[in-house]
């Protein structure tokens, strides 16, 4: 079990710059999910951690050793892609114990590791097949075997669920949280899956076009997102987010609509971005004085709950309701509690804290 340290990290390909000097710290034991869109850097990211990528400045520690002159296999590193690369030729148990047998290890022992990690994963009726005669989530297993039984000091994956269905992705995410809790190895795991990321992280490293957008826990990042971007990214379905203007020091303006908002000392006429939770708009019987009144044209029954989509205020918004509520299409009144209301900078898209706000209005 090792800790990583990622210090002013770059990575350029000729002069085009796709990582922007990153710093980041990943605890011992600790399961850090980087999450983000395709083409943010994730996977560049955690190559370079692994070493099949170069860095072009900075360093990456493992354990307090720096680590970027060393070769992939002295990293203490083993990585699992979204691809199985799997030997087809070779049976499961000889897929797992491959590197047992390149690095020499006996051949009773070799099998009795293999043993042990195939019970450990649910596996052990399974030794003798090949790969064609496996479930792609069986595959998915043995790769994760293949990594566990080199004892690494990291684990690394790479997507590794991207290739399942919804049913097997769920069942995989399971077992790799309850692999990482029993042997408690440094886990680095990079998804563009929220649910993914929300259900397996310990901490969550949220990545926008090469650039740190906020690191904290999974509750941390949905509560209070450090940016626009993270509030429309994180969630399903994702926060609601509007351009509004400040009319007063605690309310907002968007559309013709008036919304209070928590004490900010806002400036008038100020130009931000006022977002809320789906959950966090709550249909009400009858609207209030210059209350929001939500336009739904489209409901989506998911069973355990309903989304109502539309438009308030000129804006895309969705509504999130319990199942078996009977809100349909048309006027839809709301209350938004001012306390579930973001506010961000229009210009930056960070968020506005109180202090921030007053200090930039004085």
């Amino acid at each position: 079990m090792s800790d990583i340290a990622i210090r002013g990290v770059r990575k350029s390909y000729g002069r085009i710059e796709t990582v922007h000097g990153l710093d980041l710290a990943f605890g011992a034991g600790e399961f850090v999910v980087i999450l983000g869109p395709s083409g943010c850097g994730k996977s560049t990211l955690l190559r370079m951690i692994a070493g099949l990528e170069s860095i072009t400045a900075g360093e990456i520690a493992i354990g307090g050793r720096v680590v970027n002159r060393l070769e992939p296999r002295e990293r203490g590193c083993a990585m699992v892609f979204q691809n199985y690369a799997l030997y087809p030729h070779m049976t499961v148990a000889e897929n797992i114990g491959y590197a047992l047998k390149v690095a020499g290890v006996p051949k009773a022992e070799r099998l009795r590791r293999i043993a042990e990690v195939g019970r450990s994963i649910g596996l052990d009726g399974l030794l003798d097949r090949r790969p064609a005669q496996l479930s792609g989530g069986q595959r998915q297993r043995v790769a994760m075997g293949r990594a566990i039984i080199r004892e690494p000091k990291v684990f690394l994956f790479d997507e590794p669920l991207s290739n399942l269905d919804a049913t097997l992705r769920v069942q995989m995410r399971i077992e790799i949280r309850r692999l990482h809790d029993r042997q408690g190895v440094t886990s680095v795991f990079v998804t563009h899956d929220q649910t993914e990321a929300m259900t397996l992280a310990d901490r969550l490293v949220v990545l926008n076009a090469g650039r740190v957008e906020q690191v904290g826990t999974p509750e941390e990042v949905y509560h209070r997102p450090a940016s626009r971007f993270v509030a429309g990214f994180v969630g399903s379905p994702p926060m609601n987010v509007v351009d509004a203007t400040a009319a007063g020091p605690d309310t907002v303006t968007f559309g013709g609509l008036q919304l209070t908002v928590p004490p900010h000392g806002l400036e008038r006429g100020a130009r931000l971005a006022v977002g809320f939770r789906p959950e966090d708009a709550v249909p009400t019987a009858q609207a209030a004085p210059d209350g929001p009144v939500a336009a739904i044209d489209l409901v989506e029954d998911l069973g355990a709950l309903r989304l109502l989509r539309g438009r308030l205020g000129g804006a895309d918004v969705v509504v999130q309701t319990a199942a078996g509520t009977r809100h349909g299409r048309g006027p839809l009144p709301l209350q938004i509690a001012p306390s579930a209301i973001h506010l961000f900078d229009a210009e930056t898209g960070l968020r506005l804290a109180p202090r921030a706000v007053r200090a930039a209005a004085a």
